[in-house]
């Protein structure tokens, strides 16, 4: 693949195109990382907020529970930022390698934030599931923090379906660059290629059995009779 500028690559318009915020809104990628940035905001908020309460986790006493919530909404935030910049920059980006780069990273990214997600929703609501609430030798009194516990873990099945859309379209768009690659690649080669037996000047009238430069040319010189 030529890493020289292209238009239309990887489902994106021509490099240099003006930045339309209106259309970027649109895009469903776009829409899914709002989403997504939105839904870990909740899920660490909320932990952060109640999840805790004299320095325990609410979770059946588990700090990994809370810490793994913690850890993996705080950074999918800043993985959704970070991506909302490239897709916002996507379009000006003139090599066709780069965006190829980006479509690749935003693929594994998103396909390993939907699986961690996925654990820190299953290992949540077990650790909850076994939370004994009448235990009051560290959960709070008055069922202190316990919407926000089961918002976190609500919400971290929500990332999962955000994030798995996330690496749909990501797919689906390296997919799309790599047959506008191959396309391209072989219409090239079809009009540029020249058939291994080109015939010589003057074959396009379609004479196959033309006679070659020179053929009316005499070999030798015409032979004199001697007079005696």
């Amino acid at each position: 693949m030529s890493s020289g500028g292209g238009g239309g690559a990887f489902g994106a318009g021509m490099a240099g195109a003006p930045f339309d915020p209106v259309q970027f809104i649109k895009k469903p990628q776009v829409i899914l990382r709002i989403a997504s940035l939105l839904f870990a905001i909740i899920v660490f908020g909320c932990i952060l907020g109640e999840g805790w309460h004299n320095n325990n986790c609410q979770m059946h006493n588990d700090p990994n529970a809370c810490g793994y919530g913690t850890g993996i909404g705080i950074i999918a935030f800043l993985l959704c930022l970070g991506f909302l910049v490239l897709d916002a920059a996507f379009e000006s980006i003139s090599s066709v390698q780069y965006r190829k780069y980006v479509v690749l990273m935003d693929m594994a990214v998103s396909g390993l934030w939907t699986f961690l997600w996925f654990v820190g929703f299953c290992y949540m609501a077990d650790a909850w599931r076994r939370s004994d609430v009448n235990d009051h030798s560290y959960y709070a009194p008055s069922g202190y923090g316990k919407d926000n516990i089961r918002a976190a873990i609500a919400f971290s099945f929500f990332s999962v379906l955000s994030w798995g859309g996330i690496t749909f379209f990501a797919v689906r768009r390296y997919r799309e660059g790599f047959d506008d690659a191959f396309t391209q690649r072989g219409g090239y080669e079809d009009q540029t290629q020249s058939s291994p037996y080109s015939s010589f000047p003057g074959s396009e009238t379609g004479d196959p059995y033309q006679q070659p430069p020179f053929s009316g040319q005499k070999e030798t010189p015409d032979f004199q009779q001697p007079t005696y």
